[in-house]
């Protein structure tokens, strides 16, 4: 694939044409955007700005095949080899699941609970005594957005994915935060029951099996793992909620983001192994999306 000299704002929107045409609808115009800024590295402020400008064929040339990347349905995400969070950029790559705006609401709901915490004069327990534990940290994007709004606290980030936890320790080195992380399959890396949390939060596979949405979209190239969770998508929450209760702190909490229609399902989960004061906490959509539970 090959481009003619064209100015910018030409060269977007035939970019853009070419991804609705091969079905890409969702955000044509930003992914050939994000493409562009990419490909001759500048911002998409320099696009706006300078949108009659026609880029030199050097810098060019990296354009085509990025964009060619896109139309075979490889995400944006790793393509570039980034994805921001919770204004965090953050390196992302096949072996983690692509950070997204949805979890956002667990690191808003957690967020909320310290704010509670602290709050009261005196607070409840103070930051720099308080710790949060991450199940299934993948690039780190949960602990990496509590630790930058809160770095007093104690952060353990766990995945069983060795190259996934590479990924979330370069991350936090970039960022320049420090949190402690292990290789765990949720729960089993901490065997004795002294090993307590104030706060574990996870965003764990919870979509099921049979989901036909796992062969469309970005997911064909995430990892499975990362995506499915038995028959009815909540094998994961079962066995996080079931050991949680003995690595929580006494009114400790267990935050879990879950899919839109597992609400109700999440709640029983939680009721049955012992947590108390459930609530449930709706994403910016309206949707369901994080259901927390207290130890008594």
């Amino acid at each position: 694939m090959t481009m003619p000299e064209q100015d910018i704002q030409t060269i977007l929107h035939a970019a853009s044409q070419q991804l609705t045409q091969c079905g890409l609808t969702d955000s044509p115009k930003l992914d050939a955007e994000l493409l562009l800024c990419h490909a001759l590295n500048v911002s998409r402020t320099y696009l706006f700005t300078w949108s009659d400008k026609i880029p030199e064929a050097k810098q060019l040339k990296k354009f085509p095949p990025l964009l060619e990347q896109r139309i075979k349905g490889h995400p944006i995400a790793h393509i570039l080899g980034t994805r921001e969070f919770w204004g965090l950029p953050l390196t992302v790559t096949q072996d983690t699941l692509i950070p997204r705006p949805d979890t956002e609401t667990l690191v808003e709901v957690t967020l909320n609970l310290l704010q509670q915490q602290i709050s009261p004069p005196p607070p409840i327990k103070p930051l720099n005594s308080t710790t949060l534990l991450d199940l299934g940290t993948g690039t780190g994007a949960i602990a990496l957005a509590l630790k930058s709004e809160h770095p007093q606290l104690s952060i353990t980030a766990v995945d069983q994915s060795i190259n996934a936890l590479s990924v979330a320790q370069q991350n936090a080195k970039n960022l320049q935060l420090t949190i402690q992380f292990l290789q765990s399959n949720w729960l089993s890396a901490f065997k004795t029951p002294q090993q307590t949390f104030d706060y574990i939060v996870s965003n764990p596979p919870y979509i099921e099996e049979s989901d036909p949405h796992l062969t469309q979209g970005d997911v064909r190239f995430e990892p499975l793992s990362a995506l499915t969770s038995g028959k009815d998508g909540l094998n994961d929450i079962r066995t996080i909620a079931q050991h949680a209760k003995s690595h929580l702190n006494s009114q400790g909490w267990l935050l879990i983001e879950h899919g839109y229609n597992q609400a109700d399902a999440v709640a029983d989960i939680f009721n049955a192994n012992g947590l108390i004061n459930t609530q449930l906490k709706r994403d910016l959509a309206g949707n369901p999306r994080v259901t927390l539970g207290q130890k008594p």
